[in-house]
């Protein structure tokens, strides 16, 4: 290994903070504000890795735990870079500057639509995830991901929520990019969180044990 990749490894391991989602959420926990009203408050994790964090937060609080299926849209020459998200396609949520800059037609858009709501129907069946209309009304939300990076997702979410007509939304979150946090602030009550970087490459970097979360565990997951 030469210098550059070994200085490389030890600044991306330096990063590292948290054994796995359980252990991150269970530090997470220690942040979150009680609610009295728990009739009324649900924590929602964003699928898949978000279940997971969602779940250990749902049992401590003794809140019920809800999901979210949110699919991420990537330009149709690289899906790994998002220009937008979707809960629904009545709920979906552009990077518009950045659709702006690549030169994403409205065709283009309409058709990425069209091929992730097929995608979002296939794992709410799958998931057994109906949500009803008044699902998330004066509801006090707390919503969960297991690490916030451009927070695309996370602000989609928080659109549909208050579009179903949630009472509070909080984010809570192990870790989020600092330029994330200052950017997102307005689209919460309150941003909770352990560590911010602003060295923020990848989720996956603050965590020892960052598994591919399957259908199958959520599904577990939302019916225990």
């Amino acid at each position: 290994m030469d210098f550059f990749n070994a200085f490389a490894l030890k600044r991306y391991n330096s990063d590292v903070m948290f054994e796995d989602r359980v252990k991150a959420a269970e530090k997470l926990c220690l942040k979150l504000p009680k609610f009295t009203d728990k009739k009324n408050t649900f924590v929602v994790g964003l699928t898949r890795g978000g279940v997971v964090t969602a779940k250990v937060i749902s049992d401590y609080l003794n809140l019920k735990l809800k999901a979210l299926i949110i699919k991420k849209i990537g330009v149709p020459w690289n899906e790994e870079l998002a220009i937008g998200a979707m809960t629904s396609a009545n709920d979906v949520f552009w990077n518009e500057s950045l659709c702006k800059e690549l030169a994403v037609s409205k065709v283009q858009k309409r058709n990425l639509v069209l091929e992730k709501e097929k995608e979002l129907k296939k794992l709410a069946n799958l998931l057994k995830l109906q949500t009803k209309e008044d699902e998330f009304n004066k509801k006090n939300i707390i919503l969960v991901d297991d690490g916030v990076a451009t927070g695309i997702s996370a602000i989609t979410a928080a659109k549909t929520l208050r579009k179903n007509g949630a009472k509070t939304v909080i984010l809570a979150t192990p870790v989020i990019a600092s330029d994330t946090l200052t950017s997102i602030k307005k689209y919460f009550d309150k941003v909770i969180f352990i560590k911010q970087s602003q060295d923020f490459y990848s989720v996956s970097q603050f965590y020892n044990n960052f598994e591919q979360i399957s259908d199958k565990k959520v599904a577990k997951i939302l019916k225990s």
